[in-house]
């Protein structure tokens, strides 16, 4: 067992060689974690039935479907890459099954309250208040091209091409994208680097086109309060980032867009992932029929 908790090590070294995000990495980690301290409590080997065993454990103790299927993912990718090192003379993971998900609609804000949003910003937006510059900055930016709150925070000045109207983004596993902007993102982001970021720039501060009132890069967490206390009034529950994500895609949909463009806008690996964004428009295709047609 000691060989495994160090094969562990070097699993997830190579993972994040291969420019996994921090979340994955942690979420590898500790599953993998979970799973050999269970086997080392009840002296069990690393094969199906025992992995079998840990993974009902913790279903009993309530894991939801979407936890243990996480755990079972963990365990397969570690166990396939212990074949690959030579550790494991078969791979038990490739029985292993994952829970049927099911898979909800995103919560999706209107055009009409993002409007509202929007315009409540605008108003707000004074050059002598650097703050509501970048507020206003965010929203525009984030709902313009649909990516994800820690690509905006990553974001620097040098990523931005102001004479296209595009943007450099890194995403997941470091691959890089370009994504367009329109004019209030445009306008706000000037407006932003113009009269914001140069009341908050210090020497310390690097290129990155987000940055605090103490000249740091803006955080992740701190852009996730921002965008939740501007979309609390727009959508019922808990909204955030991935609520503006989920609103852009499903308009850019609504409005006749390409669904394989949307893709590349989002950075999806998959069309599979972005084609839940389809269901959302009929969704709301069928609401509105249901709602205004006389014989629905």
């Amino acid at each position: 067992m000691e060989k495994l908790i160090a094969e562990c090590e070097g699993f997830i070294k190579s993972l994040q060689a291969r420019g996994s995000s921090v979340n994955t990495l942690k979420a590898y980690q500790s599953d993998i974690k979970d799973l050999l301290e269970f086997l080392v409590a009840s002296k069990a080997e690393f094969e199906l039935d025992s992995i079998r065993n840990w993974l009902f454990v913790i279903s009993e103790a309530g894991a939801t479907k979407s936890t243990l299927a996480r755990k079972t993912s963990s365990v397969r990718a570690f166990s396939s890459w212990l074949v690959e090192r030579g550790v494991l003379d078969s791979d038990p993971g490739l029985r292993l099954r994952s829970p049927k998900l099911e898979r909800s609609l995103p919560k999706i804000a209107s055009e009409n309250s993002l409007g509202e949003v929007f315009d409540s910003l605008k108003a707000r937006a004074s050059r002598d208040d650097p703050t509501s510059l970048m507020q206003l900055c965010t929203m525009e930016l984030l709902y313009a091209t649909g990516m994800r709150v820690s690509e905006l925070a990553g974001l620097n000045i040098s990523d931005v091409d102001f004479s296209r109207n595009l943007l450099i983004v890194t995403g997941k596993g470091n691959k890089q994208r370009m994504l367009p902007y329109g004019y209030p993102a445009a306008a706000a982001m000037e407006e932003w680097i113009r009269f914001g970021r140069v009341r908050f720039y210090s020497e310390s501060t690097d290129d990155a086109l987000l940055i605090s009132s103490r000249g740091k890069r803006v955080g992740v967490r701190q852009l996730y309060s921002l965008v939740a206390e501007q979309l609390a009034k727009t959508t019922s529950g808990k909204a955030g980032p991935h609520t503006l994500r989920h609103s852009a895609a499903t308009h850019l949909l609504d409005h006749g867009a390409d669904l394989r463009a949307v893709q590349e806008i989002l950075g999806h690996a998959s069309l599979v992932t972005t084609q839940i964004y389809t269901h959302v428009s009929v969704e709301r295709l069928r609401a509105s029929f249901e709602q205004a047609h006389p014989r629905a």
